[in-house]
């Protein structure tokens, strides 16, 4: 089914009585302090929507899903983009200095992973280390060429920065796509595939 909620959007409502019995106490955990889950890239049904839950250690990720009828709030990356914060850490500098051109570039993007779960709870989840994690919105294609330059900019930032463009079809990494490669890794709700064209449907269906 198609869902109006996307992989990476951060969701609010959930509580400790709708986890499975088995889940981790780390995660009950993190539910109790009042924490969103995150939307994955999974199989969805008109009622429940697959998310995962964030733990303190980077091991710590809990997939589960939650009633769509539970959800009081929902925060995508796009709405992350101008958020500031006092905290200086390397993936927050990296995020000042891309916005004015990732905001020229003609592309919604948004911010995603540690740092878009940081700036849209206020829970530290950053660190010195910590790369910077964004998507592009691409319902039409970005070239190669597109891509290489955009991947130059990213990587004169002052952290590692991860990209993911976000087709119609599913989502693919920009380093993977800039690269001289042929195929490339598409990600969907369903599956993972090696595709020649991202924003080819017929190549998925084939």
């Amino acid at each position: 089914m198609v869902s109006r909620y996307l992989a990476h959007d951060l969701l609010w409502g959930m509580t400790p009585q709708q986890l499975p019995v088995d889940a981790p106490a780390w995660a009950i955990e993190s539910i109790e302090a009042g924490q969103p889950v995150v939307v994955r890239r999974a199989t969805s049904t008109a009622e429940r929507i697959a998310v995962g839950v964030r733990g303190r250690l980077r091991e710590q990720r809990y997939g589960t899903s939650m009633a769509i009828a539970a959800i009081t709030r929902r925060v995508s990356p796009e709405q992350l983009c101008h958020v500031h914060t006092h905290r200086d850490l390397p993936a927050l500098e990296a995020l000042a200095q891309l916005r004015p051109v990732l905001d020229a570039c003609g592309w919604a993007w948004g911010v995603s992973g540690s740092a878009g779960f940081e700036l849209a709870s206020g829970f530290a989840a950053l660190h010195e280390a910590s790369d910077l994690d964004l998507i592009l919105r691409t319902p039409q294609a970005l070239t190669r060429d597109q891509a290489r330059e955009l991947l130059a900019l990213l990587d004169a930032a002052p952290c590692g920065v991860d990209m993911q463009l976000q087709t119609s079809s599913g989502a693919v990494a920009l380093r993977e796509w800039a690269s001289a490669s042929t195929r490339v890794l598409l990600k969907n709700a369903t599956a993972a595939c090696l595709v020649i064209d991202p924003w080819n449907p017929r190549e998925q269906a084939a």
